[in-house]
């Protein structure tokens, strides 16, 4: 199977973000959501991507958009890695059915035993408007993620107002 390219409907699920809560794709209707794709919990280029989209998280809130970091590892491993790094975003494990989600989007690995390194925008009305598979060991970065939420059409990008259209209370 191949990722899943712009024009489809993105797979629903609901995985755990701590043992006792789920995440739904359905929760994020109406908001633009980044699909994240890694590996494994402390390697060190997953742990830079992550670590650079945590640093652009305002910028993807102006895209009314959502970041969610998939992988098969449990959600202990996630929670000591969010703690430590200080992740303000939900890592969802994909653990059990191992890679169940990561299958079907496309980028399970069956002989690595993990996701790919794969990229997801997803739009409001839960369509992939784009995707982008990277190598395991290369940090894909965020330009394609950020080109990708501006280009769509109901983004409802904030636009910071004028410092002369802010009005003071009387």
């Amino acid at each position: 199977m191949s990722i899943l390219s712009a024009g489809t409907t993105a797979p629903e699920f609901s995985l755990h973000s701590t043992p006792d809560q789920s995440v739904a794709l359905k929760e994020f209707r109406g908001r633009n959501v980044i699909l994240a794709f890694y590996p494994a919990d402390w390697s060190p280029v997953c742990s830079d991507q992550l670590s650079l989209y945590n640093e652009l998280l305002e910028e993807f809130a102006r895209c009314n958009a959502q970041l969610l970091a998939i992988s098969v590892d449990g959600v202990w491993s996630h929670a000591a890695l969010a703690r430590e790094r200080k992740y303000h975003f939900p890592l969802l494990s994909d653990f059990e059915p191992k890679g169940q989600v990561a299958r079907a989007y496309g980028v399970y690995d069956e002989a690595a035993g993990v996701a790919q390194r794969a990229l997801f925008v997803i739009d409001g009305d839960g369509v992939i408007q784009w995707s982008y598979l990277s190598p395991m060991g290369v940090n894909p970065g965020a330009g394609g993620i950020v080109k990708a939420l501006e280009a769509l059409p109901s983004n409802n990008i904030q636009k910071a107002l004028p410092a002369d259209a802010v009005q003071e209370n009387p």
